[in-house]
Protein backbone atom coordinates (compact mmCIF):
# COMPACT_ATOMS: atom_id res chain seq x y z
CA UNK A 1 0.00 0.00 0.00
CA UNK A 2 1.32 3.15 -0.77
CA UNK A 3 0.07 5.64 1.77
CA UNK A 4 -0.79 5.28 5.37
CA UNK A 5 -3.73 7.35 7.05
CA UNK A 6 -4.23 8.41 10.47
CA UNK A 7 -8.09 9.28 11.62
CA UNK A 8 -8.59 11.47 14.65
CA UNK A 9 -11.87 11.46 15.74
CA UNK A 10 -12.65 7.83 15.07
CA UNK A 11 -15.33 6.69 17.28
CA UNK A 12 -17.78 8.93 16.16
CA UNK A 13 -19.98 8.31 13.10
CA UNK A 14 -17.74 10.21 10.44
CA UNK A 15 -14.93 8.84 11.96
CA UNK A 16 -16.76 5.31 11.70
CA UNK A 17 -17.57 6.00 8.14
CA UNK A 18 -14.26 7.15 7.32
CA UNK A 19 -12.49 3.57 8.45
CA UNK A 20 -14.73 1.81 6.63
CA UNK A 21 -14.41 3.43 3.15
CA UNK A 22 -10.91 3.57 3.99
CA UNK A 23 -10.53 -0.11 4.79
CA UNK A 24 -11.39 -1.01 0.90
CA UNK A 25 -9.16 1.57 0.03
CA UNK A 26 -6.42 -0.25 -2.68
CA UNK A 27 -3.86 2.38 -1.59
CA UNK A 28 -4.29 2.92 2.20
CA UNK A 29 -2.96 1.81 5.58
CA UNK A 30 -4.66 2.63 8.42
CA UNK A 31 -2.80 4.13 11.04
CA UNK A 32 -3.11 5.56 14.40
CA UNK A 33 -6.93 5.95 15.52
CA UNK A 34 -7.28 8.68 18.11
CA UNK A 35 -10.07 10.00 19.94
CA UNK A 36 -11.21 12.36 22.85
CA UNK A 37 -13.19 11.40 25.56
CA UNK A 38 -13.14 7.38 24.25
CA UNK A 39 -9.28 7.40 23.92
CA UNK A 40 -8.28 4.24 25.87
CA UNK A 41 -11.26 2.32 25.04
CA UNK A 42 -11.08 -0.60 22.00
CA UNK A 43 -12.64 0.49 18.47
CA UNK A 44 -14.98 -2.63 18.99
CA UNK A 45 -16.83 -0.80 21.48
CA UNK A 46 -17.81 2.28 19.13
CA UNK A 47 -17.78 0.95 15.51
CA UNK A 48 -18.53 -2.95 15.90
CA UNK A 49 -18.88 -3.29 12.40
CA UNK A 50 -15.58 -2.35 11.77
CA UNK A 51 -14.61 -6.11 12.46
CA UNK A 52 -10.74 -5.93 10.89
CA UNK A 53 -10.07 -3.29 13.28
CA UNK A 54 -11.97 -4.99 16.53
CA UNK A 55 -8.71 -4.98 18.14
CA UNK A 56 -7.70 -1.35 17.97
CA UNK A 57 -7.54 0.80 20.62
CA UNK A 58 -8.28 4.51 20.51
CA UNK A 59 -5.19 6.54 21.25
CA UNK A 60 -5.60 10.30 22.59
CA UNK A 61 -5.42 12.96 19.85
CA UNK A 62 -1.98 14.27 20.21
CA UNK A 63 1.05 15.47 17.59
CA UNK A 64 2.70 12.35 18.11
CA UNK A 65 0.62 10.01 17.36
CA UNK A 66 -0.92 11.70 14.37
CA UNK A 67 2.80 12.12 13.50
CA UNK A 68 4.39 10.16 10.40
CA UNK A 69 1.18 9.81 8.44
CA UNK A 70 0.37 10.49 4.67
CA UNK A 71 -2.68 11.74 5.66
CA UNK A 72 -4.43 13.04 8.67
CA UNK A 73 -8.53 12.82 8.67
CA UNK A 74 -9.98 14.92 11.73
CA UNK A 75 -13.83 13.99 12.39
CA UNK A 76 -13.51 16.34 15.34
CA UNK A 77 -16.15 18.72 16.45
CA UNK A 78 -16.65 22.16 15.66
CA UNK A 79 -13.49 24.69 16.63
CA UNK A 80 -11.37 21.38 17.38
CA UNK A 81 -9.46 21.06 14.29
CA UNK A 82 -7.12 24.41 13.91
CA UNK A 83 -4.96 23.21 16.87
CA UNK A 84 -4.19 19.95 15.21
CA UNK A 85 -3.71 20.75 12.10
CA UNK A 86 -1.27 23.78 13.28
CA UNK A 87 1.21 20.96 14.96
CA UNK A 88 1.51 18.77 11.53
CA UNK A 89 3.81 19.45 8.99
CA UNK A 90 3.13 21.16 6.04
CA UNK A 91 3.93 17.81 4.19
CA UNK A 92 1.17 16.09 5.59
CA UNK A 93 -1.97 16.19 3.70
CA UNK A 94 -4.71 17.19 6.46
CA UNK A 95 -8.31 16.86 5.61
CA UNK A 96 -10.65 18.38 7.79
CA UNK A 97 -14.34 16.67 8.09
CA UNK A 98 -15.33 19.82 10.36
CA UNK A 99 -16.36 23.41 10.01
CA UNK A 100 -13.32 25.26 11.26
CA UNK A 101 -11.83 26.08 7.51
CA UNK A 102 -15.00 26.02 4.96
CA UNK A 103 -16.06 29.83 5.24
CA UNK A 104 -14.08 32.28 3.47
CA UNK A 105 -15.13 35.50 4.75
CA UNK A 106 -14.46 35.55 9.08
CA UNK A 107 -17.14 37.67 9.50
CA UNK A 108 -19.57 34.60 8.52
CA UNK A 109 -17.46 32.44 10.96
CA UNK A 110 -17.97 34.48 13.62
CA UNK A 111 -22.06 35.80 13.11
CA UNK A 112 -22.54 31.72 12.53
CA UNK A 113 -20.24 29.91 15.02
CA UNK A 114 -18.44 32.64 16.78
CA UNK A 115 -14.92 32.81 18.00
CA UNK A 116 -12.16 33.78 16.20
CA UNK A 117 -12.11 32.72 12.16
CA UNK A 118 -8.93 29.45 12.11
CA UNK A 119 -8.66 30.31 8.25
CA UNK A 120 -9.74 29.54 4.66
CA UNK A 121 -8.29 26.22 3.09
CA UNK A 122 -9.15 24.47 -0.45
CA UNK A 123 -12.96 23.86 -0.45
CA UNK A 124 -13.68 19.95 -0.93
CA UNK A 125 -16.24 19.89 -3.57
CA UNK A 126 -14.45 18.40 -6.70
CA UNK A 127 -17.45 19.32 -8.42
CA UNK A 128 -17.33 23.12 -8.10
CA UNK A 129 -15.97 24.74 -11.18
CA UNK A 130 -12.47 24.78 -11.31
CA UNK A 131 -11.95 23.05 -7.74
CA UNK A 132 -10.33 20.09 -8.76
CA UNK A 133 -7.00 21.52 -9.82
CA UNK A 134 -6.80 23.64 -6.07
CA UNK A 135 -7.25 20.61 -4.63
CA UNK A 136 -4.74 18.20 -6.58
CA UNK A 137 -1.83 21.06 -5.58
CA UNK A 138 -3.57 20.75 -1.81
CA UNK A 139 -1.87 19.63 1.44
CA UNK A 140 -4.88 21.20 3.73
CA UNK A 141 -8.64 20.34 2.48
CA UNK A 142 -11.57 21.33 4.25
CA UNK A 143 -14.62 18.85 3.51
CA UNK A 144 -17.98 20.78 2.86
CA UNK A 145 -21.38 20.14 5.46
CA UNK A 146 -23.16 17.54 4.27
CA UNK A 147 -26.14 19.96 3.51
CA UNK A 148 -24.24 22.49 1.36
CA UNK A 149 -22.93 19.39 -0.29
CA UNK A 150 -26.66 18.13 -1.69
CA UNK A 151 -28.19 21.27 -1.65
CA UNK A 152 -25.12 23.45 -3.70
CA UNK A 153 -25.35 20.29 -6.27
CA UNK A 154 -28.51 20.35 -6.50
CA UNK A 155 -28.25 24.31 -7.25
CA UNK A 156 -25.07 24.97 -9.32
CA UNK A 157 -26.14 24.23 -13.04
CA UNK A 158 -29.11 25.88 -12.85
CA UNK A 159 -27.25 29.14 -11.08
CA UNK A 160 -24.44 28.45 -13.88
CA UNK A 161 -26.35 29.11 -16.70
CA UNK A 162 -28.49 31.72 -15.41
CA UNK A 163 -31.56 30.11 -15.49
CA UNK A 164 -33.11 30.97 -12.02
CA UNK A 165 -33.13 34.38 -10.03
CA UNK A 166 -30.51 33.62 -7.22
CA UNK A 167 -32.05 35.33 -4.42
CA UNK A 168 -35.29 33.60 -4.14
CA UNK A 169 -34.21 30.02 -3.25
CA UNK A 170 -35.71 27.60 -0.91
CA UNK A 171 -34.33 24.79 0.34
CA UNK A 172 -36.21 22.55 2.53
CA UNK A 173 -33.90 19.60 3.15
CA UNK A 174 -34.56 16.08 5.32
CA UNK A 175 -31.28 14.57 6.97
CA UNK A 176 -31.24 10.99 9.19
CA UNK A 177 -30.25 11.38 12.59
CA UNK A 178 -26.54 10.41 12.22
CA UNK A 179 -26.27 13.84 11.07
CA UNK A 180 -26.29 15.59 14.43
CA UNK A 181 -23.54 13.63 15.29
CA UNK A 182 -23.02 10.25 18.45
CA UNK A 183 -23.62 12.74 21.07
CA UNK A 184 -26.89 12.04 23.31
CA UNK A 185 -29.21 14.15 22.72
CA UNK A 186 -32.74 13.75 23.90
CA UNK A 187 -34.37 15.05 20.66
CA UNK A 188 -32.55 12.08 18.94
CA UNK A 189 -33.71 9.63 21.01
CA UNK A 190 -35.69 6.35 19.10
CA UNK A 191 -38.76 7.28 21.11
CA UNK A 192 -38.51 10.83 20.10
CA UNK A 193 -37.30 10.14 16.59
CA UNK A 194 -39.63 7.28 15.38
CA UNK A 195 -42.92 8.17 13.56
CA UNK A 196 -41.63 11.54 13.96
CA UNK A 197 -40.16 13.93 11.15
CA UNK A 198 -39.58 17.47 12.71
CA UNK A 199 -38.03 20.48 11.70
CA UNK A 200 -35.10 22.59 13.66
CA UNK A 201 -32.99 26.23 13.29
CA UNK A 202 -36.17 27.62 11.17
CA UNK A 203 -36.01 30.88 10.33
CA UNK A 204 -32.46 31.59 8.76
CA UNK A 205 -30.54 30.44 11.69
CA UNK A 206 -28.53 26.93 10.18
CA UNK A 207 -25.03 27.19 10.41
CA UNK A 208 -24.79 25.93 6.64
CA UNK A 209 -26.45 28.59 5.23
CA UNK A 210 -23.53 30.83 4.66
CA UNK A 211 -21.29 28.06 3.15
CA UNK A 212 -24.46 27.27 0.35
CA UNK A 213 -24.69 30.92 -0.05
CA UNK A 214 -20.39 30.81 -0.79
CA UNK A 215 -20.53 27.66 -3.11
CA UNK A 216 -23.78 29.41 -5.30
CA UNK A 217 -21.63 33.09 -5.74
CA UNK A 218 -19.07 30.98 -7.34
CA UNK A 219 -20.67 30.20 -10.51
CA UNK A 220 -22.40 33.66 -10.69
CA UNK A 221 -21.79 37.32 -10.20
CA UNK A 222 -25.27 37.96 -9.05
CA UNK A 223 -26.48 38.55 -5.38
CA UNK A 224 -27.51 35.05 -3.86
CA UNK A 225 -29.73 34.74 -0.76
CA UNK A 226 -30.78 31.41 0.18
CA UNK A 227 -33.55 30.44 2.76
CA UNK A 228 -32.53 27.00 4.08
CA UNK A 229 -35.15 24.70 6.40
CA UNK A 230 -33.45 21.41 7.69
CA UNK A 231 -35.72 18.81 8.86
CA UNK A 232 -35.37 15.44 10.96
CA UNK A 233 -36.29 12.21 9.25
CA UNK A 234 -36.35 8.93 10.92
CA UNK A 235 -33.59 7.13 9.78
CA UNK A 236 -30.34 6.77 10.40
CA UNK A 237 -28.36 8.43 6.96
CA UNK A 238 -29.55 10.11 4.21
CA UNK A 239 -30.58 13.57 2.91
CA UNK A 240 -33.50 14.29 0.38
CA UNK A 241 -33.11 17.83 -0.26
CA UNK A 242 -36.01 19.95 -2.09
CA UNK A 243 -34.45 23.41 -4.27
CA UNK A 244 -36.42 25.54 -5.65
CA UNK A 245 -36.05 28.85 -7.42
CA UNK A 246 -37.83 31.33 -9.86
CA UNK A 247 -37.13 30.64 -13.25
CA UNK A 248 -36.27 33.12 -16.09
CA UNK A 249 -38.42 34.02 -18.50
CA UNK A 250 -39.29 31.31 -21.28
CA UNK A 251 -37.39 28.84 -19.20
CA UNK A 252 -38.97 25.23 -19.35
CA UNK A 253 -38.36 21.63 -18.07
CA UNK A 254 -36.36 20.59 -20.91
CA UNK A 255 -34.09 23.35 -20.84
CA UNK A 256 -33.42 23.04 -17.17
CA UNK A 257 -32.83 19.15 -18.23
CA UNK A 258 -30.19 20.35 -20.92
CA UNK A 259 -28.28 22.53 -18.63
CA UNK A 260 -28.12 19.34 -15.83
CA UNK A 261 -26.99 16.92 -17.76
CA UNK A 262 -24.24 18.96 -19.49
CA UNK A 263 -22.95 20.31 -16.56
CA UNK A 264 -23.04 16.77 -14.81
CA UNK A 265 -21.13 15.29 -17.99
CA UNK A 266 -18.52 13.07 -17.08
CA UNK A 267 -19.23 13.51 -13.47
CA UNK A 268 -18.94 9.94 -11.74
CA UNK A 269 -21.03 10.63 -8.95
CA UNK A 270 -23.40 12.97 -9.98
CA UNK A 271 -26.49 11.66 -11.68
CA UNK A 272 -29.38 13.28 -13.22
CA UNK A 273 -32.35 10.38 -13.19
CA UNK A 274 -34.37 9.51 -16.18
CA UNK A 275 -37.21 11.89 -16.67
CA UNK A 276 -40.03 11.12 -14.33
CA UNK A 277 -37.96 9.15 -11.78
CA UNK A 278 -37.60 10.94 -8.82
CA UNK A 279 -34.61 10.59 -5.58
CA UNK A 280 -34.93 8.30 -2.88
CA UNK A 281 -31.89 8.41 0.00
CA UNK A 282 -32.24 4.88 -0.08
CA UNK A 283 -30.39 4.22 -3.44
CA UNK A 284 -27.69 6.03 -2.21
CA UNK A 285 -26.69 4.33 1.52
CA UNK A 286 -23.29 3.53 1.34
CA UNK A 287 -22.78 5.35 -1.66
CA UNK A 288 -20.64 7.87 -2.91
CA UNK A 289 -23.33 9.49 -4.79
CA UNK A 290 -25.88 11.94 -5.83
CA UNK A 291 -29.05 11.24 -7.36
CA UNK A 292 -31.37 14.39 -8.69
CA UNK A 293 -34.01 15.24 -10.88
CA UNK A 294 -35.29 18.75 -12.10
CA UNK A 295 -38.82 20.17 -13.29
CA UNK A 296 -40.22 23.54 -14.06
CA UNK A 297 -43.85 23.80 -11.83
CA UNK A 298 -44.87 26.61 -14.95
CA UNK A 299 -47.57 27.30 -12.72
CA UNK A 300 -45.52 28.97 -9.89
CA UNK A 301 -42.80 29.84 -12.30
CA UNK A 302 -40.42 27.98 -10.35
CA UNK A 303 -37.65 25.25 -10.96
CA UNK A 304 -37.76 22.51 -8.18
CA UNK A 305 -34.56 20.37 -7.80
CA UNK A 306 -34.38 17.18 -5.48
CA UNK A 307 -31.08 15.72 -4.91
CA UNK A 308 -30.57 12.41 -2.48
CA UNK A 309 -27.16 11.88 -0.81
CA UNK A 310 -25.75 10.02 1.73
CA UNK A 311 -24.59 12.49 4.52
CA UNK A 312 -22.25 9.94 6.01
CA UNK A 313 -20.65 8.96 2.42
CA UNK A 314 -20.52 11.68 -0.06
CA UNK A 315 -21.82 14.38 2.43
CA UNK A 316 -18.50 13.70 4.61
CA UNK A 317 -16.37 10.60 4.54
CA UNK A 318 -17.30 9.73 0.72
CA UNK A 319 -16.47 12.98 -0.18
CA UNK A 320 -13.09 13.31 2.48
CA UNK A 321 -11.44 10.31 0.23
CA UNK A 322 -12.87 12.00 -2.92
CA UNK A 323 -10.49 14.99 -1.80
CA UNK A 324 -7.58 12.84 -0.75
CA UNK A 325 -7.46 10.43 -3.94
CA UNK A 326 -6.99 13.98 -5.71
CA UNK A 327 -4.43 15.31 -3.45
CA UNK A 328 -2.63 12.44 -3.66
CA UNK A 329 -2.79 12.05 -7.67
CA UNK A 330 -4.57 8.65 -7.01
CA UNK A 331 -7.41 8.38 -9.90
CA UNK A 332 -10.49 10.20 -8.02
CA UNK A 333 -12.82 7.57 -8.41
CA UNK A 334 -10.33 5.07 -6.18
CA UNK A 335 -12.06 3.11 -3.02
CA UNK A 336 -15.07 4.89 -3.43
CA UNK A 337 -18.68 3.15 -4.87
CA UNK A 338 -21.02 4.35 -6.71
CA UNK A 339 -23.28 1.21 -5.66
CA UNK A 340 -26.22 1.96 -3.17
CA UNK A 341 -27.97 -0.41 -0.44
CA UNK A 342 -31.47 -0.57 -1.15
CA UNK A 343 -33.99 -1.65 0.54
Amino acid sequence: MGFRAAVAGASGYAGGELLRILLGHPEIEVGALTAGGNAGTPLAQHQPHLIPLADRVLAETTPETLAGHDVVFLALPHGQSAAVAASLPDSTLVIDCGADFRLEDPADWERWYAGEHAGTWPYGLPELPGQRAQLRAARRIAVPGCYPTVSSLALLPAVAAGLVETQDIVIVAASGTSGAGKSPKPQLLGSEVMGAVSAYSVGGVHRHTPEIEQNLRRVTSDAVTVSFTPTLAPMPRGILATCTARVQAGVDTAAVRRAYADAWAGEAFLHLLPDGTWPSTAATAGANTVVAQVAVDERAGRMVAVAAMDNLAKGTAGGAVQCMNLALGLPETTGLTTIGLAP
